[in-house]
């Protein structure tokens, strides 16, 4: 199975795109999509997330995307860009018609790490190590990425994949839908 990871953000999207079989991963690209600097136009940034992933999606084939889910902090600004930018990055999965799931930053932690509260330079060395990658990224975002990408597969693997939208809970659970 290949799986794209997807660490978004509106100045930096980490993305990493994995193979999965068995308990075996291996890499197949990762990266970070610069969008521009804070001051550059937010629709500009959005257009540059969705055609650089848009054309990852194309390049490397993926089955399934992995998203971290998002998480609030106590500025709305940032929130709403970041709103924007993982709208962004939705559209160019659903333009190339991919499943998504999404996994809370703790969960992602927990099954790279073991520990749902690990640092984010712990969750870079478990990754190089677990892929085999010998140069340090120059970001985290682009490991984060993979992070979410192997979280999802430790998760499909195991079966323990919960429902991560209101449709997937819906389509799991049909005795629990009231028509």
């Amino acid at each position: 199975m290949r799986i794209l990871g997807i660490d978004p953000g509106s100045l930096l999207c980490g993305y990493g795109v994995i193979d999965c079989e068995g308990s075996n991963f291996s890499l197949v690209e990762y990266g970070v999509i610069k969008a521009g600097k804070a001051g550059k136009d937010l629709p500009v940034r959005l257009k540059e997330i969705y055609s650089r992933l848009f054309n990852v999606i194309a390049r490397t084939k993926p089955e399934i995307a992995a998203f971290e889910s998002m998480f609030y902090h106590k500025n709305a600004q940032s929130l709403m860009k970041l709103s924007h930018a993982r709208g962004a990055a939705m559209a160019a999965v659903g333009m190339g018609e991919l499943e998504v799931f999404e996994y809370s930053p703790k969960t992602v932690k927990k099954s790279v790490t073991g520990r749902g509260g690990a640092a984010k330079e712990q969750v870079a060395f478990m990754v190089l190590g677990m892929l085999d990658i010998k140069e340090t990224p120059e970001f985290f975002d682009s490991t984060d990425a993979l992070a979410v990408a192997i979280c999802h597969a430790n998760q499909f693997r195991s079966g323990s994949n919960k429902s991560t939208s209101w449709a997937d809970y819906a389509k799991n659970n049909p005795d629990k839908i009231i028509e």
